[in-house]
Formats: C-alpha cells, structure tokens, sequence
C-alpha cells in the first residue's frame, strides 16, 4: 500500500499560472500608496478568515465573534507554535495532511524538495524558539515567495546584471543546513529541479562539516554569489584575512540570524562586495526584502506583522517590540491568523528614500553566538553557532536546551529540569557535540551536562541558545 506522501518522482510544488497571476498582482502592488495596499491587505485577509473558519476547527473555535473590518485585530486571539502542533488535526484545512505522515515524509532525506501527496511543499522549523514545527505550502504559496524573491530585490550597478539579468552566468553558493528538511535547503534544491540548468551551477554547502573541508570546497567551487548566516559570513571573511580562503563574491545574502552593523562592516571590508540581508521565517519564507538604501522592506501585501509588547498590546511606530504577530494572507492549508513569531521588531516612522511605498522595518532576531575555543595545540577554533544547533536538533533530538560557553576549553550544556528523559538527553548530546567537536579539531574539551533554569535571553528577546564568552560575542 502506498503510504500519503510517499512520492519520491512528484517534484518540486510549481503552478506555472498561479505564478503569473501572482507576478502581475505583486507588480501592482509595488507601485500603490497605502490606501491600496490597505484595500489589498483587508480583501485578503477576509478570504483569509473565511477559508480558516470553513476548513480548519481550531480556527473555527479561535476566531468565534470576529467580524474582519469590524472588530479591531487587537482583540482577535494570539496563536503560538506549541498550541498548533498540539492540535496539528485541527489547524490544517486539509484531511491529506496528517502529522503522522508528514513527519514520516521529513525522516526521509531523499525527499527533500519533493512534493508531499503531489500537492504542498514541507519543511520544518529549527526550534530555535524551543519548539520544533512542520510547515506546508501550497502552490499559490509557493508563487508567493517566488514572486517576492525575484521581482523585490535591490538593483545592482554591476554591469553583468544588466547583460544577465536571470543570473545565468552565477554561481550561487548555499552554506548552511543540510541534514533535513529545513526551508533554506529545500528552497535551493527545489529552485535546482525547477531549473536544469542551475544543477551544477548552485551547489549547498554543510556547515556540518569539518571547517578545512568546507574551506577546500568553497576554494574549488569559486562562487559568485554566497548564501548563507551572518556567523557564517564573519567566518569566512576571518578565514579570508587569515590567508587560508581566497574567494571573490559579487554579492552575499545572509539571514537567519541577527546581523550587526560590525559584523556588516568587516565582511564587506573584506570581500570587497555589498552584502544583503533578507529576512524570512519557516512560517514565511520571504518576509523582507534589502533596497539599495540599505533598508529592509515588509511584504506587507502578503503578511501582517505587528509589532506588540509582552501584553500583546500594539507598539507604535520607532519603538523595539517584545514580540511580533504574524498573519499570512498566502497560507490557507495551514493558516497563520496572528501568530507569535518571536522577533523583536520595530517599523520606521517615515518613508524609505528609496521610493518603495512598503514598510522599513528593523529586526532582532536570532542572537546566538559563535564560540571561540582553545585546541590542546593552542590554536583557536571558531564553532559557528548554526552548526551547533544544528547537531543537537539532527543528531540528539534536542530543541530547548542552551550551551554555555565556561572558557577556552569547557562547555556546559543545560536542559529544562522538567525535562523527563534529561539524564539520557543529556548523554546523547554530549556524545553527539564532543564528535562534532573533535572533527573541529577540539580533541579534549571539558562537556558538563546539567539541569537548570535558562540563563537570561539574549538582546532580541529570543530562546539564546549557545552563548559565548562575553568578550567573544562581537568580531575580532
């Protein structure tokens, strides 16, 4: 019997017309003052509502009473990722998608990419926030974000953008995770299987992988276009300026994590090009677009996101939220109507110079940090803190944990003390990171495994979950 989502040969999710009836409306869009975008934000958002009160119980419950344009969305219900995947059932829109299945569908590796039951595009969360997700996305969804990431973008001043604008002759570089099926990985791959072309031109890099190894494939890859976290970023240009990597990007895109302008400033300084921070969730995978200015724009034709403090109370506009709700006006299988996302965000008061109507926004992130420990040969080894997390959720099956850096050789590892298997928890993990450590070079290292409270949060207000000696959180 085949199993719901076994479909290993159904492809990447991609409805040619859906996609060009998106490109037109967020063409229109791009041009329209905010009396229009608010029109296109309130239809939407009606469509919305009605869809999830039809098709979804949990959203048939939440949302009793709410009159869209009636009834101010500060007094709509918030929603958090625990409560939804507790009622996983009853918050999708669609009997296909069981939890079951789809989390059997993300343990096979060979799928990443492919089509779960021929219909929706899966990935699943890191956990950063101390709860792991699943996320699926239709066609029209996936149009969306197509959309979005080609058409909104900075213009480049180089002249091979404008003798190649589909970017034919690049060479894009993805380094990140590649052990599952996270939204990143899957986005690069299936952009490979929708473009024959790109197979050999963008290639994923682990960031799993011992640092000499992924230096050694970078310098052969030669990429002229890197993707990947601003942690990731400093390291390379650390590597750049150590003599050990020689590499000339045009351009650099981060996200993912917190960007500073030090970390910002060193890695342009260093590679000689412009670097461009996007900014994207599971939930949403292309949330903010850089201008030439420098700016982050919201696609606010596509998500609301407000900014509210610790009460869930609206913050106005110049001031740093605790929080942010987030409503998706693209994802019915699957709504999202004022979900907490986690970031700390505050929304420019005044207009960005660039001429885009959209709004600027700033974002804080996640705020975990490199770790920059001794080898028992007196070299200091750089730990990315991506790859980190990424060892504990893949290799221990641990998401709400913290590692703490104690000094230049120990590291102390922490769990919930309500966790119930925290004892063998803790022995897998400390297995899995002392591997990982001495593939790094870190042969030795002093792992202390305890239960506890979480020690503070980290500026963005955000679950820190690697931390780092104090004087090491900022680049060299």
């Amino acid at each position: 019997m085949t199993k719901i989502g076994a479909h290993p040969t159904a492809g990447p999710v991609f409805d040619p017309a859906c996609l060009a009836r998106t490109v037109v409306e967020v063409l229109a869009a791009s041009s329209e003052g905010p009396v229009a975008l608010a029109r296109r934000q309130a239809q939407r958002l009606a469509r919305l509502v009605d869809s999830a009160r039809a098709h979804s119980p949990l959203y048939r419950e939440r949302l009793r009473g709410i009159t869209p344009g009636v009834t101010p969305m500060t007094q709509w219900p918030v929603v958090g990722k625990p409560e939804l995947m507790q009622r996983f059932d009853e918050w999708v829109t669609d009997p296909a998608l069981q939890l079951d299945a789809l989390q059997e569908f993300v343990a096979d590796p060979a799928q990443i990419a492919q089509a779960f039951a021929g219909r929706w595009q899966v990935w699943q969360s890191s956990g950063s926030s101390g709860t792991p997700a699943l996320f699926v996305q239709d066609a029209r969804a996936m149009a969306v974000y197509d959309a979005l990431e080609t058409l909104r973008r900075p213009h480049s001043p180089r002249l091979l953008s404008w003798l190649d604008p589909l970017g034919l002759a690049e060479r894009p570089a993805f380094i990140g995770a590649t052990g599952g099926h996270f939204a990143s990985l899957v986005a690069a791959q299936r952009l490979q299987q929708l473009n024959p072309w790109l197979a050999g031109r963008l290639r994923c890099f682990s960031i799993q992988q011992r640092g000499a190894e992924l230096l050694a494939q970078l310098q052969d890859f030669a990429p002229t276009v890197i993707a990947t976290y601003p942690s990731v970023a400093l390291w390379l240009a650390e590597q750049v300026a150590a003599g050990r990597l020689v590499l000339h990007p045009r351009e650099i895109w981060t996200g993912g994590e917190t960007l500073s302008p030090a970390v910002r400033q060193q890695v342009q300084r260093q590679f000689g090009c412009p670097l461009f921070n996007s900014y994207g969730a599971s939930e949403f995978l292309t949330l903010g677009w850089p201008c030439n200015q420098g700016s982050l724009h919201l696609n606010a034709d596509w998500a609301l996101l407000e900014p509210v403090d610790e009460h869930y109370r609206p913050v106005p506009p110049g001031e740093t939220s605790q929080t942010c709700l987030l409503t998706h006006l693209a994802q019915f299988s699957q709504p999202l109507i004022r979900y907490e996302l986690g970031d700390r965000i505050k929304v420019a008061s005044e207009p960005c110079a660039c001429g885009s109507r959209l709004p600027v926004i700033e974002v804080e992130g996640r705020c975990d940090d490199a770790l920059l420990l001794t080898a028992a040969n007196g070299v200091r080894i750089r730990l990315l803190p991506m790859a980190l997390t990424t060892v504990l959720e893949e290799e221990a099956g641990l998401y709400d944990f913290q590692l703490r850096q104690q000094d230049a050789r120990s590291l102390v590892l922490r769990l919930p003390p309500a966790t119930a298997d925290a004892e063998a928890a803790l022995l897998r993990a400390c297995k899995a990171l002392r591997h990982y450590c001495a593939q790094q070079g870190l042969r030795g290292l002093k792992l202390v495994g305890e239960t506890g409270p979480p020690w503070p949060s980290g500026p963005s207000g955000k679950h820190c979950r690697v931390i780092a000696l104090p004087a090491q959180t900022a680049p060299d």
